[in-house]
């Protein structure tokens, strides 16, 4: 059985409600998914997982989250070469650059060999119903591409 993990920073409940939309298409496509707050996790663990989401909002003016950085940091020395992997997150128009805490996140992720099974999704504050059923598609859709590669 293919293994995915969720990790995502959430002040106000938006990014985590992403996340959760997410998990539920994994789960509707037969993959239990391991969703965790950030401060709940290592990045090392990552290694354990065939299929990585990572979601945070974005902070002042394109910022990670404080509560991410260690998260990120150690991120740094892995291989993670071979897996899936998918950034999101909770966004604000107001602020001159638009979501990119996941930009940030997607960047990484590359360099740390990851294949992008979609494009960084970046919701403006919390999901619209409609919204919710795109997180809900994009989670089935990466649970079945993982499950073509685990």
């Amino acid at each position: 059985m293919p293994k995915i993990i969720i990790v995502y920073a959430s002040m106000s409940g938006n990014t985590e409600e992403i996340a959760e939309e997410i998990a539920t298409g994994i789960r509707e496509a037969g993959i239990e998914p391991v969703v965790k707050s950030v401060v709940d996790a290592s990045g090392v663990e990552l290694e354990n997982y065939d299929g990585i989401l990572l979601g945070a909002y974005t902070w002042g003016d394109g910022d990670l989250p404080d509560e991410f950085e260690d998260f990120y940091d150690e991120l740094e020395d892995l291989d993670l070469k071979g897996r899936k992997s998918g950034a999101f997150g909770s966004a604000d128009s107001s602020y001159t650059h638009f979501g990119a805490a996941v930009d940030t996140i997607e960047a990484k992720l590359a360099e740390l060999g990851t294949e992008k099974v979609f494009d960084g999704l970046k919701i403006e504050f919390n999901p619209t119903s409609e919204q919710k059923k795109l997180c809900r598609e994009l989670g089935a859709k990466f649970a079945a591409a993982v499950a073509i590669t685990a």
